[in-house]
């Protein structure tokens, strides 16, 4: 986590979304690397997958809605975790976009994953891969595949609400427009359907 952010307090359909999401979409990366953690945290999907077993017992929506809050956050200056960070004097949050608000879940289950991740590894793991690791766990807790995901994603430090307004896909958006905006971030009709799914 960067110091001083502020995070917030079918099975095929999963899986496509979070493969498009690992390994398609740009930013908020360096050079992603799959043993990222097997060194500096190497109990981290273990951690992750224990405390969302715990949610699912609780939310049997909580799988689809992790992947999805991955999706949202991709979508806008890449995968940064910047979907997690409060409004404060310098930020306004993109949980408020039109897209998100009373729509995006899972913040407090990020919230519980990173409270564990701290306590076994304190520092090390960003939220932003917790949002990609959590979205891959979801796959293989919904009875997906296994892979290893990419990890070594900065935590953004800003948010972007004028952006996710006008890139992340809505409700109201026909066809033509939901495909521009997939295409925009190197994804593809296949994608757009999977994670409209999610």
């Amino acid at each position: 986590m960067v110091r001083g952010a502020h995070y917030g307090g079918a099975c095929a359909v999963l899986l496509a979304a979070a493969v498009a999401l690992g390994l398609g979409v740009r930013g908020g990366a360096a050079q992603l690397d799959d043993k990222f953690y097997d060194g500096s945290c190497p109990g981290v999907h273990k951690i992750v997958r224990r405390v969302l077993r715990e949610a699912h017992k609780a939310d049997a929506r909580i799988y689809a809605s992790l992947t999805r809050l991955h999706f949202h956050d991709c979508f806008v200056q890449g995968c940064d975790g910047s979907i997690l960070l409060d409004n404060s004097t310098s930020i306004v949050s993109e949980k408020y976009a039109k897209p998100n608000n009373n729509s995006a879940r899972g913040f407090t289950v990020v919230d519980d994953v990173k409270a564990a991740l701290e306590k076994a590894c304190p520092g090390v793991v960003s939220c932003a891969d917790v949002l990609a690791i959590a979205a891959k766990v979801s796959v293989e807790l919904s009875g997906g595949p296994r892979w290893r995901v990419p990890l070594g994603r900065r935590d953004g430090t800003t948010a972007n609400l004028t952006a996710a307004n006008s890139l992340l896909p809505s409700p109201r958006n026909n066809l033509t427009m939901l495909q521009r905006k997939f295409a925009a971030v190197g994804l593809d009709d296949t994608d757009l359907v999977a994670l409209s799914g999610t």
